[in-house]
């Protein structure tokens, strides 16, 4: 299969990497995007319509965030792009100055990319692209070239091929045949795209749990010259061995200029990936669950409704500023501005996190930062498949 010219030909590198771990696969770098420089490994905020859900992006922006996401297809299906362009593109109809990153369709587990799992059931796939069949309303068909269509309208920073793809739990051919419709997408989307000097167009790898296909899968996008890489088709319900596996072999052969794409934190940080998204801090948040280094409190719960302390003592956010664990319970009971406040809580958390890991990696300090880590948050029993993974790249938690 020839190999397009791609799109990153006489453009800088999107990435700069400024310091390795030299012990396991993690490294610091700067992704240098049109709206400001990230700092990485960085985690980035899910926006399905324009924003993450229960946090406005003025409040981002006051918790550093320098890169969100959007959906696409939900963007383009309502309010559709041509009124998100007359506001001056995704940036000014959501109000947000620094950087975007669009997507299509979540997955389950809510994994990067132009992706449709979760609506497997309203949709058939063929060679000319994906036909939504939505309960109400007539069928869409969103090809490669629609997909470039709606992502150079809605303008965002970094954008994201379609891809074909498989629950990471499936078998058989049908795999296969997602990995190299995927490639054939790839090369459908470059020459599709309108906007390679303003828009970061980035690969999916595809192929299931097999590292058979998943070579051959990078074998050939890695030889498109696109800005950047995710690892696609995982985080849907594969047992947590495969997956560590997939990814560290996958990372191992990727481009090492290039970013690197994923779902899980610190772990996958130590396998070599530099950008990760999910909508688990939203998400959880509207359960009246608050993350903190321990794991997760849920505020719902009795032992709360006297706890004066703030959900984290070490945590700067508004939240944790101005509330009590018992205020939030309280209002958990009454109010819907509980979720509100959990929200930037846990938004604060994920990003100081990611800001935390990159400054261990800076310092040369990272495999102590990832044995603290660990231990504050499973005590002397952590998973099994993290500290095979960790051990993998020279961490040993013992």
């Amino acid at each position: 299969m020839a190999a397009p010219s791609g799109t990153g030909a006489g453009r800088a590198p999107l990435l700069r990497v400024v310091a390795e771990c030299g012990q396991s696969m993690a490294r610091a770098g700067e992704l240098l995007l049109p709206h400001g420089t990230v700092p990485c490994p960085v985690f980035m905020p899910v926006g399905t319509r324009g924003t993450a859900k229960g946090i406005t992006a003025e409040q981002l922006r006051a918790l550093g965030c320098g890169l969100c996401l959007g959906n696409a297809y939900h963007l383009g299906t309502a309010p559709g792009p041509d009124v998100v362009q007359r506001a001056g593109g995704l940036h000014g109809f959501m109000g947000w100055s620094r950087n975007l990153l669009t997507r299509g369709v979540n997955y389950p587990q809510d994994s990067g990319g132009f992706q449709m799992v979760s609506l497997l059931a309203l949709c058939e796939v063929s060679e000319e692209g994906v036909r939504f069949r939505p309960p109400r309303g007539p069928a869409v068909l969103l090809s490669p070239e629609r997909c470039m269509a709606l992502q150079n309208a809605l303008g965002a920073d970094i954008v994201m091929q379609l891809d074909d793809v498989v629950s990471s739990t499936q078998t058989g051919p049908r795999v296969e045949e997602a990995m190299l419709r995927s490639v054939r997408w790839l090369d459908r989307c470059i020459a599709a795209h309108r906007r390679p000097t303003e828009q970061n167009l980035f690969a999916i790898i595809q192929g299931g749990l097999s590292p058979t296909l998943r070579r051959r899968c990078l074998a050939e996008m890695t030889q498109r010259d696109v800005p950047g890489f995710a690892i696609g088709g995982l985080s849907g319900g594969e047992d947590k061995e495969l997956f560590w596996r997939t990814v560290k072999f996958s990372t191992e052969r990727l481009p090492t200029h290039k970013p690197r794409y994923d779902t899980d934190l610190v772990v996958c940080v130590a396998l070599g990936c530099d950008m990760f998204d999910c909508v688990f801090p939203t998400r959880t948040a509207r359960f009246g669950s608050a993350l903190g280094p321990w794991g997760s409190l849920q505020l719902k719960n009795r032992q709360f409704a006297k706890d004066f302390r703030p959900i984290d003592e070490d945590c700067d956010c508004p939240t944790c500023q101005r509330h009590s664990r018992a205020f939030l319970h309280a209002l958990l009971r009454s109010d819907p501005a509980a979720l509100h406040h959990i929200t930037v809580h846990n938004i604060a958390y994920q990003l100081r996190l990611m800001r935390a890991v990159r400054d261990s990696i800076v310092g040369r300090r990272f495999p102590a930062f990832v044995r603290d880590f660990m231990r504050r948050r499973y005590g002397a029993n952590p998973p099994s498949w993290a500290e095979a993974a960790l051990r993998s790249v020279g961490i040993e938690l013992s």
